[in-house]
């Protein structure tokens, strides 16, 4: 039986579209990373450079997309069924949620080098120009004419950084008395003028909409902003003494392999180790291991004394459930 022209074409067109289009689909794999809130221009400098050397490594033209949010909420998305191939994040924990509901491996931390962490930073001060309320340390903060910042930590990592690092401050500088600390604490979230969602949001109310006398953030974003709005117009401060901020990666095993990236995705990873990653890194105002950019770099980072998360706290788990979950201490210390 002779099909009817219009139907004969169809199939033609049909036919030569599928022709068309597998070869190009064959020729292009995608990935995605998932990352956190502040990290857009970051890998958007990345992303090339990476493309770049897998071309030259493996011969292969491949595109990265990227996602972008509070890194909390970014881990939910995945759970909910966001298909990232790889998460950069700014907390363990964030990681840890997909490990534990076997999106990620188990050992993810110990598949790379430094905790899985190619790059670190720590907690720093954007104040306005010629930082008229004199803020040069956490204590500044508690000031009763001191109007802070930062996101909200429940829905970002980088709050949270911020706030274990002002608890940590507290807690050396009186020796461990948890009335004193606790004290300490409810006065300094007393004085946040606005809790963003994220760190975006926090940098948009604090230089668009002129709110605060200090935005906390981590060091590498101050810097950034600084660089971006006006150095003339703003000062970075890194108090003496704050948090070791590590930037755990991981492979979201199930999605690579269902998406057919593993390759791809352990191969973005490693990149971020190699030295002309880590100079990137460092130009975006990382900290980084690698030790001849650690070298060139010396003279950008000034030196303080950085506690991690462990040692006074004892644990991310411990962390979480103790100040972070609802009703925890962060609840309690703003309550009125």
């Amino acid at each position: 039986m002779t099909l009817p022209l219009f139907f004969r074409r169809s199939l033609l067109a049909i036919t030569l579209g599928a022709s068309i289009a597998s070869p190009a689909m064959a020729q292009e794999r995608e990935m995605l990373n998932s990352s956190y809130d502040i990290a857009r221009e970051l890998f958007s400098a990345v992303n090339p450079e990476f493309i770049a050397w897998w071309q030259e490594q493996n011969g292969e033209e491949i595109s990265v997309n990227q996602s972008h949010g509070g890194s909390s909420a970014q881990a939910r998305a995945i759970l909910q069924g966001l298909r990232a191939d790889v998460v950069t994040f700014n907390q363990v924990t964030d990681v840890q949620v997909l490990a534990d509901a076997g999106l990620v491996n188990e050992d993810w931390q110990s598949a790379l080098d430094n905790n899985a962490s190619p790059y670190y930073s720590t907690t720093a001060f954007l104040v306005r120009k010629d930082n008229p309320k004199g803020i040069e340390n956490w204590d500044d903060l508690v000031k009763e004419d001191v109007q802070v910042v930062f996101p909200n930590p429940k829905t970002s990592g980088n709050a949270r950084y911020t706030y274990l690092a002002a608890w940590g401050f507290a807690d050396k500088e009186f020796d461990g008395d948890e009335e004193q600390v606790q004290d300490f604490m409810r006065t300094f979230l007393g004085n946040v003028a606005v809790f963003d969602t994220g760190g975006r949001g926090a940098t948009t109310s604090f230089i668009e909409r002129g709110i605060g006398d200090v935005l906390i953030s981590f060091e590498s974003e101050v810097n950034n902003i600084r660089q971006e709005y006006g150095s003339d117009d703003y000062e970075v401060i890194v108090p003496p003494m704050s948090v070791l901020a590590e930037f755990p990666v991981a492979v979201v095993t199930e999605n690579a392999e269902r998406n057919g990236n593993t390759d791809l995705a352990q191969g973005y990873l490693e990149y971020l180790y190699t030295e002309d990653a880590q100079r990137l890194l460092a130009n975006f105002n990382y900290r980084v291991h690698n030790e001849t950019v650690v070298e060139e770099f010396s003279d950008q980072f000034p030196e303080t004394e950085l506690f991690s998360v462990e040692d006074v706290f004892g644990s991310w788990d411990e962390v979480m459930e103790t100040h972070f979950e609802g009703g925890a201490l962060l609840d309690q210390l703003q309550r009125r």
